[in-house]
């Protein structure tokens, strides 16, 4: 049990402990993608906890799993994708 609470590292982060959490929501994004603000409220709430393991994204629009998820295919989801 004492391991679990000890420092570690992965890749290039330092983590306080080796606990993580794992994705817990879907559908939290608004209808054309972007992120909505009661995902950013819900992993807010959570972010004391260390390493937070996020929602997966769509590339494309057509590829998208469930209702309301995040994507990163529009200058919307991610302003830097379409800069001049």
């Amino acid at each position: 049990m004492k391991k679990l609470w000890t420092e570690t590292k992965v890749g290039n982060m330092n983590l306080p402990h080796r606990l993580a959490m794992a994705p817990m929501i879907r559908s939290l994004a608004n209808d054309d993608g972007t992120p909505g603000e009661i995902a950013a409220h819900y992993y807010s709430q959570r972010a004391s906890l260390g390493l937070i393991i996020t929602e997966g994204t769509q590339p494309f629009a057509d590829g998208q799993g469930y209702l309301n998820t995040p994507g990163i295919y529009t200058k919307e989801h991610n302003p830097d994708l379409l800069k001049d």
